[in-house]
């Protein structure tokens, strides 16, 4: 092992020495280098980007893996440079397990033939989903984290090297400060030991000829605090060099958030893509599913024979059948209470019995005593004593009159 003693020493006095500047900075008790204004422009977008990159990264994974202990699964999967398994998502498992019911239930049964057609969509559903996950993954998740872990990473560590240069270069302007000062003294006091600040650390050629020359004249002080401004001078303009050097690599950096910008904004255009690919798949494939559902219109019909239930139509046969059409108008009521001379404005809602029904299919008004139906509206029924029972009297808001039964579902 290389252990270099005076390296060591060396590191850890500049350390020091930076930690002292530091603390001073932030008591106010030392001047600090400012950085010009595009320079701290540039390092205040670049801290915005690095902070939202990284939300919309993290929020990214969450709607693509919902799952908190999947995501931290992959995650070490990645650290350890291997390859993530291919996961079953939740739409293919519920395919699979209609799929397996309609064996139980017997694939020949109206249930059963239902559950093996829509287990299959379910299936595509989630063929569809996985694709979606794997480009948005690849497209869009890949180069945000790319930037996090790589680009910003670098930004970074230029970032922290600026600012050791910045403060090494606050180092030598106090030094030089503190040397002119002395000089100044030293021109005006005989004693060359009351000129020198207190803990001033001298160079080792200059601590050597103190001790050497003692008592020496006035000129001789003067010329040694002059050695000392001299070389305080040059480790300034060693020190603004380096600093300036390295100003100019991070700003080269932090100009490069510009073209990241432009990579991040056509990755996000591929991940719309991708979610509008995603969507269109979805979409089609439930079109073709209400399809396939819509060629058994009785699937759901109960057989009144053996329920006991009367064959009348159903809210949720009508309502819930893909394709299916609006029942036939009921007959017009012939009998004195319903007849075209009725008022149907003096009818009023009796205490008790009225109840709220959901509208299932738009309906036209045949005369003025009937009410016009909009499908998936709200209205609230009752009936009256006499009234036929393929109508109800419906009110919506203000408005009032007849409307058929078989359009509407009750409720409560």
């Amino acid at each position: 092992m290389d252990f270099n003693v005076k390296k060591l020493a060396s590191d850890a006095g500049v350390f020091f020495t930076r930690a002292v500047q530091y603390t001073e900075e932030k008591l106010g008790q030392a001047e600090k280098t400012e950085l010009d204004a595009h320079l701290e422009n540039l390092i205040a977008r670049a801290d915005c980007t690095k902070n939202w990159t990284e939300k919309i990264f993290r929020q990214t994974e969450v709607l693509l893996q919902p799952n908190p202990s999947a995501r931290i699964e992959e995650f070490f999967y990645e650290k350890l440079d291997r390859k993530i398994p291919s996961r079953t998502t939740n739409a293919e498992l519920l395919g699979q397990y209609m799929q397996d019911a309609a064996k139980e239930f017997g694939p020949g049964t109206p249930y059963g033939s239902t559950l093996i057609t829509v287990g299959e969509y379910q299936r595509r559903l989630g063929g569809a989903e996985r694709e979606f996950l794997q480009t948005s993954a690849i497209n869009f998740l890949t180069p945000l984290r790319n930037f996090l872990e790589g680009d910003w990473k670098t930004i970074s560590k230029e970032r922290r090297l600026l600012e050791n240069r910045r403060l090494d270069l606050d180092v030598c302007k106090a030094r030089l400060k503190k040397a002119k000062l002395a000089e100044a003294k030293a021109a005006a006091a005989p004693d060359f030991q009351e000129t020198r600040p207190r803990n001033y650390v001298l160079s080792a050629s200059a601590s050597a000829w103190d001790s050497e020359v003692g008592d020496s004249s006035l000129s001789d002080r003067e010329k040694l605090w002059s050695e000392e401004v001299d070389k305080a001078e040059h480790e300034l303009r060693v020190a603004q060099t380096e600093f300036d050097r390295q100003a100019e690599v991070t700003r080269l950096l932090l100009e490069g958030i510009s073209s990241t910008h432009v990579n991040h904004l056509r990755c996000l255009h591929e991940f719309v893509e991708a979610q509008a690919a995603y969507y269109t798949q979805c979409h089609k494939h439930m079109q073709d599913l209400q399809k396939e559902l819509s060629r058994f219109p009785n699937a759901f019909a109960v057989n009144a024979s053996t329920s006991g239930v009367s064959a009348g139509p159903s809210p949720l046969s009508t309502a819930t059948l893909p394709g299916a059409s609006p029942p036939s108008r009921p007959p017009n009521p012939s009998n004195a209470l319903e007849s075209s001379t009725l008022k149907i404005e003096e009818v009023k809602p009796p205490a008790t019995g009225t109840r709220k029904a959901k509208v299932l299919y738009d309906y036209d008004a045949a005369d003025t005593s009937e009410l016009s139906l909009l499908a998936d509206e709200l209205i609230t029924v009752y009936t009256v004593p006499g009234m036929d029972p393929d109508w109800l009297i419906g009110e919506r808001g203000n408005q009032k009159g007849k409307v058929p039964v078989t359009y509407l579902e009750l409720l409560s």
